[in-house]
């Protein structure tokens, strides 16, 4: 596997303290590097992007790309199930995210992660297409030679085949026998090569766009729980309900902290909920529409609290 890292040839200057993915041939030292690398905020991103868009700045690019570079290392850890190398899916994904860091435009509301995450996978699928084939059972110089072999080896036995009866597709346990003996492999090989031969290759996407029936690979490839962009919005939501959440009741002056509370968080060990508009109104001294007024006042306050810390 070639270096993972950004080379002069992506034209991509990085500087400190960006660069921090040295020149590894340690397929664990690259991700542990790349998970290190600080994680942009939405304004720094969007000013970036302007700045490649605008001026064509290189720099603004490679910050763009090595902030994402652990997006790619997650993305490609889902299609280790096709045998291929880890170090070539991550390389691939790489190569999507600088065509997604080119074509992203800031002002389309969107953040970068969720518009590589379509880049990332396209190029990761084409390399599992151009390399996910029957040859790749063939690993060593005996499967080699069954590989080449045995459809040559089935027509002969099939000329052989008595009275010239019409032969069956498959081979029988005897002809497995002599096929492993001729070649020198294991019945199993044979007979997973001869399964792979019959099964051909099922393509991983549907083939034609206008076809709603149809189903491939691509629909079950990915693990959806471990998909970035849903695990980023989980640990956000996480983040509003718990610490989010508090921080906006500090904004809160004390009556409507408390109205809120009564109203939308307090749970009785009954089950039951706190206290009713007539209630409050009856402790403050004033009217039912008032306490609505001030509970709609300060949910706005709180809304405005929270879409500033997101």
């Amino acid at each position: 596997m070639a270096n993972m890292q950004l080379s002069s040839s992506t034209a991509l200057a990085v500087r400190d303290p960006w660069a921090l993915v040295p020149s590894l041939g340690n397929l664990d030292a690259y991700i542990s590097a790349v998970n290190r690398l600080p994680m942009l905020s939405a304004e720094d991103e969007s000013r970036l992007a302007r700045r490649l868009r605008d001026q064509q700045d290189l720099d603004a690019a490679g910050r763009l790309v090595l902030s994402h570079l652990r997006l790619v290392v997650s993305v490609a850890r889902q299609y280790l199930g096709y045998g291929l190398p880890q170090g070539d899916l991550i390389q691939e994904g790489n190569v999507g995210l600088m065509k997604a860091v080119k074509r992203f435009d800031p002002d389309q509301g969107v953040r970068l992660v969720s518009y590589a995450l379509h880049w990332i996978k396209a190029e990761i699928h084409e390399y599992i297409l151009k390399n996910w084939r029957v040859v790749k059972v063939a690993t060593t110089k005996a499967q080699r030679k069954l590989f080449f072999n045995l459809r040559s080896m089935k027509r002969q036995m099939k000329g052989e085949a008595a009275d010239g009866a019409t032969h069956r597709a498959g081979l029988t346990e005897a002809e497995i026998d002599r096929v492993a003996a001729e070649l020198n492999v294991r019945r199993e090989d044979v007979i997973e090569m001869e399964t792979r031969f019959a099964g051909g290759d099922v393509a991983l996407e549907p083939g034609g766009d206008d076809d709603d029936e149809s189903f491939a690979p691509i629909a079950y490839l990915a693990d959806d729980r471990q998909e970035p962009t849903r695990a980023i919005e989980a640990r956000r939501r996480d983040e509003l309900a718990g610490p989010g959440l508090l921080r906006a009741l500090d904004a809160l002056d004390a009556r409507s902290r408390r109205i809120v509370e009564e109203r939308w968080l307090k749970v009785n060990d009954d089950g039951s909920g706190g206290m009713t508009l007539h209630e409050l109104a009856a402790e403050y001294g004033v009217s039912a529409e008032r306490i609505r007024q001030i509970e709609v006042a300060a949910m706005k306050k709180m809304k405005k609290a929270l879409v500033e810390a997101a």
